[in-house]
């Protein structure tokens, strides 16, 4: 009997009866479908950022680095969770007083067209690099849960069947109470983990025993290094003002302090548990010190109890499940939104347009295969891709605190520097004066748009709230 593949078949089957229930919620209209009629509670809007937060980077990832570098890893979900409480306490008010459902809405609604334009280009470009890094999670836990029976690929192909499956069913309803699931199962099964690794082992002086001595293993900060985790902590504040799918968590809430408190209550949360998946890392560096880094984790899970590697096996494929439903359905309500609406057929009835959204969670999950296939290194990859929101990021703020500053090519123009600045960090090693391509980003796009209102005269419309939000 594979107890595992029991336990997981179970877990995806639960995920789809809540996903058909979520359907009945979603249904009527494309505001139930990718903001749930904007009604999520507190607790769901918790989930919601946890979900999206903790993932394949954050579980899989992290372990996979501090196979390498030590506990030091863990500061990468931490950084998340101060990126989801600055985002709770500065800008999830203003963007519920803006009344809109996609980044890309508030530039064409201040800016030009052409920054429109490629502010939805870029949104989608990297959340589907980021979604595709949750392809490779599934894939490799998948694989290590059950190799008789997934490769590496077929795990991958399961897991977008999956992903694509529940998103498309019922939109943020289902991605949202599947997340109640989800999370429950990621923490309850990374700790259980934990906790027997650490006593199997002979206690944490015993682990340190049988580590290599001239990395810093159990060092919170040698081993990424000071610099590596400010850079950590940039990005992903950074990435919490202005990605698509963290902003359409908060305008799913059923007011502006469920908002706020789902956003701090689920930083909070996410604070500790990057570490205990850094130390998963760490006893798999212990078990299988020749290991690849990738397949380390998995690798020590499956030595557990069956019981055991089963559910937190399927806790760990519950993090890609949760985190990868959620960038699929805002890259959907994109395309849909921000393309389809404007500029393919403005007059498209709510059926149509509904229809329209979730062929997209087909086609943009499809294409996302394609990233997962030639991407390798979890955080690094993700790191650089996520980069590139400090463009929005610039723009939002501006926008929201000093509209004064504004000019109607400024979005554009700094979204180019944005991308710029990335090619040529990829591609001319000169330009790499910082530790981190971030610092280069922010400094050139906040250039770009001092420098667009100087030279450009042309203002944006006054910035006022679109309604009153609930207190």
């Amino acid at each position: 009997m594979n107890i595992p593949l029991i336990i997981v078949s179970i877990y995806i089957a639960l995920l789809f009866i809540i996903s058909y229930y979520a359907k009945k919620r979603a249904a009527g209209s494309s505001t139930n479908y990718v903001l749930a009629g904007r009604r999520l509670t507190t607790p769901l809007i918790t989930v919601s950022i946890v979900g999206l937060a903790v993932g394949g980077a954050s579980t899989i990832g992290v372990a996979e680095q501090a196979y390498k570098v030590g506990l030091s890893a863990g500061w990468y979900t931490t950084a998340w969770g101060i990126g989801a409480i600055v985002m709770g306490m500065l800008v999830a008010k203003k963007y519920r007083e803006l009344n809109i459902t996609t980044i890309p809405e508030l530039l064409g609604r201040y800016y030009d067209k052409k920054g429109m334009i490629a502010g939805v280009a870029c949104q989608i470009v990297i959340q589907l690099v980021v979604m595709s890094l949750q392809y490779i999670a599934g894939g490799s836990i998948l694989h290590a849960l059950v190799p008789e029976v997934f490769t590496f690929t077929s795990g991958i192909l399961t897991s977008a069947a999956v992903f694509i499956g529940i998103t498309a069913i019922g939109g943020m309803w289902s991605a949202s109470l599947c997340n109640v699931l989800n999370v429950s199962l990621k923490y309850i099964g990374i700790i259980l983990a934990v906790v027997f690794c650490i006593t199997r082992g002979g206690g944490i002086e015993n682990i340190k025993v049988q580590l290599p001595a001239n990395v810093p293993y159990f060092d919170l900060f040698d081993g990424v290094g000071l610099w590596g985790i400010l850079s950590w902590i940039i990005v992903l504040v950074t990435v919490n003002l202005s990605l698509q799918s963290i902003i359409q968590i908060s305008l799913g809430a059923k007011d502006v302090q469920t908002a706020r408190r789902g956003f701090i209550i689920g930083g909070l949360m996410m604070l500790p548990i990057g570490f205990v998946s850094a130390m998963l890392g760490v006893i798999a560096k212990t078990m299988f010190p020749d290991a690849s880094p990738a397949l380390a984790l998995p690798m020590t899970i499956m030595s557990l109890n069956p019981v055991l590697a089963g559910i937190t096996l399927a806790a760990l494929w519950a993090a890609d499940v949760s985190t990868a439903c959620s960038l699929l359905l805002s890259s959907a309500t994109l395309f849909s939104q921000d393309i389809y609406k404007k500029f393919i057929n403005p007059a498209v009835s709510e059926k149509q347009f509904l229809a329209v959204t979730k062929g997209s969670v087909l086609v943009l999950g499809l294409l996302t295969l394609v990233f997962a296939m030639t991407i390798s290194g979890i955080i690094n990859t993700l790191m650089i891709g996520l980069s590139l929101t400090a463009a929005f990021s610039a723009i939002v703020l501006f926008t929201l605190f000093a509209p004064q500053l504004c000019r109607k090519n400024s979005a554009f123009y700094t979204i180019l520097t944005g991308l710029a600045v990335l090619i040529l960090w990829q591609t001319v090693p000169a330009v790499r004066v910082f530790p981190h391509v971030i610092y280069l980003e922010w400094l050139a796009c906040v250039g770009a748009f001092l420098l667009t209102y100087v030279l450009d005269q042309v203002p944006i419309s006054s910035w006022q709230p679109s309604y009153k939000p609930k207190a």
